[in-house]
């Protein structure tokens, strides 16, 4: 099965699942550069491997993992980084709130609105608190087109990510989420969640006030 999801101007965006929990990896790689960022290394190295691979025929230059970014601390989302780590001794970036419970030390610990920049293109972190404390969702923000919001375990199609059936973490995670991600883009961004198929924001706004009056 094909791992290209997007052939932007500056970079692909490639994804595979891995494990029974249908975990999704991300690769965005910079064609100019060959630089690449992989979000969340959730498990399965030999697969990430691969997928790095193929993530080498849309550069000309020799690609390089640039980064190793992890949206929050659970452990579904982190099998392989320590391996990966070890691996290709990539530099690793996660929410400052979660980093220091991640298998491998995080060398940049991120707050909302920090920007992560590699040779050939940028991420926004946003900052989702609710899921876990620090939760971050990438976002691309590609020139020529919509958003890529690479959302973790904070937003899905229909609804936002589990809170535990805590009123108050439901109710910190879906005003972030309303306010940081609906409020901030437009209905075109495309969500890629940790789990499952991408949706947009366009196709989840309706939805808003039903998960607000559901409570999940």
């Amino acid at each position: 099965m094909d791992s290209l999801l997007y052939d932007l101007p500056a970079l692909t965006i490639r994804s595979i699942s891995v494990s029974g929990m249908d975990n999704n990896v991300y690769l965005l790689t910079a064609k100019e550069s060959g630089a690449q960022v992989l979000i969340d290394a959730a498990d399965d190295l030999p697969a990430i491997q691969r997928l790095l691979a193929d993530g080498a025929a849309d550069t000309a230059p020799p690609p390089r993992l640039a980064l190793i970014a992890t949206t929050h601390q659970h452990w579904d989302h982190v099998r392989a980084l320590k391996d990966l780590v070890e691996a290709t001794g990539a530099p690793t970036t996660a929410g400052a709130d979660d980093a220091d419970a991640l298998p491998a030390a995080v060398d940049r610990h991120l707050g909302h609105g920090d920007k992560v920049a590699v040779d050939g293109f940028e991420l926004t972190a946003v900052h989702l608190r609710g899921h876990t404390p620090g939760s971050i969702a990438f976002v691309y923000q590609d020139p020529e087109g919509p958003a890529h919001i690479f959302s973790g375990d904070s937003l899905f199609p229909g609804g936002v990510g589990n809170t535990q059936k805590d009123p108050d973490r439901f109710a910190q995670l879906l005003s972030d989420v309303t306010e940081r991600l609906f409020g901030t883009y437009p209905d075109s961004a495309v969500v890629h969640p940790g789990h499952g198929k991408p949706t947009t924001l366009g196709a989840e706004r309706p939805h808003l006030a039903e998960w607000r009056a559901r409570g999940w």
